[in-house]
């Protein structure tokens, strides 16, 4: 069976005047003559995406999706209707996300995390922003410390909700994050704690990394050693200086500075503070 919502290498059986037919003598998909390659035969074999057209008929294409059958993606809304939301995902037919399957009601031009799945019954793909069904709940084959890819899909006072690994719910809290972070960024992390419940704690730095209990000294301190051990700002500047350099308040900074300082780790100049390397 040629699965819907997925990526084929499918055989050329025939040309037609509407396009070429792929797969095999138990069952063939139309791949329209607009995709057809410049040079191609008979017997071929053809890497194409699966998916239903507007008249709900198996079609291929060779253009590449935002999206997969069981997969998670960030996508903007390009209209919503009486029956749903449709989805921009790369397709001549957009992704339809039904009512009962939002979240929070869907706005045109607004982007979500969905994922896509296929209803069994009608045979047809459509998405979801309910993300927390589809992570698993088994414990996770990973460790402490371990690097992971994670999606960020939901913000909240306590922190970022993330999908760790394209499986699995995690967390990052906001006490962690020292970065500009969105909804829809995906990024490389690490494996901070493993719960009993089996949900992830994730930090944006290795375990073992951080050589401050604050989490503004260790900002300023990372954040100078990227800098060549120089930055140009010190007690004389102003809080937007230093909130735009490093994301932190005049005063939080004057707090790490201050840290820094009794540690021997940098030293005040005119022009700013410099961090000394033989610390």
């Amino acid at each position: 069976m040629i699965q819907i919502g997925q990526h084929h290498d499918l055989t050329i059986l025939r040309e037609t005047s509407v396009g070429l037919f792929l797969g095999s003598e138990d069952e063939d998909v139309l791949l329209p003559k607009k995709y057809i390659p410049e040079e191609f035969k008979i017997g071929d074999v053809l890497k194409v995406f699966v998916y239903r057209d507007f008249e709900e008929r198996k079609v291929a294409v060779t253009i590449e999706p935002k999206i997969k059958l069981l997969e998670f993606a960030y996508l903007k809304v390009f209209d919503v209707s009486d029956i749903g939301a449709f989805l921009e995902w790369g397709m001549e037919k957009h992704l339809m996300v039904p009512f009962k399957e939002q979240q929070h009601r869907m706005v045109a031009g607004n982007s979500y995390v969905v994922y896509m799945d296929l209803d069994k019954k009608t045979d047809r793909l459509y998405a979801s922003s309910k993300i927390d069904k589809f992570l698993k709940a088994i414990k996770p084959p990973l460790e402490e410390g371990d690097e992971v890819e994670i999606l960020v899909y939901h913000k909240s006072d306590l922190g970022y909700s993330v999908i760790v690994n394209k499986q699995y719910k995690g967390m990052v809290f906001s006490n962690q994050v020292f970065s500009n972070l969105n909804t829809g960024d995906i990024l490389k992390a690490y494996v901070k704690n493993i719960r009993p419940d089996n949900k992830l704690d994730i930090s944006l730095q290795p375990i073992g990394y951080r050589k401050y209990n604050d989490p503004n000294t260790e900002k300023l301190f990372r954040t100078l050693q990227k800098h060549d051990g120089f930055l140009p700002v010190n007690d004389d500047s102003s809080p937007e200086e230093i909130y735009k350099l490093l994301g932190m308040s005049k005063k939080a900074f004057k707090k790490s500075a201050g840290a820094l300082y009794k540690r021997k780790k940098i030293s005040f100049e005119s022009g700013g503070i410099r961090f000394k390397r033989e610390a």
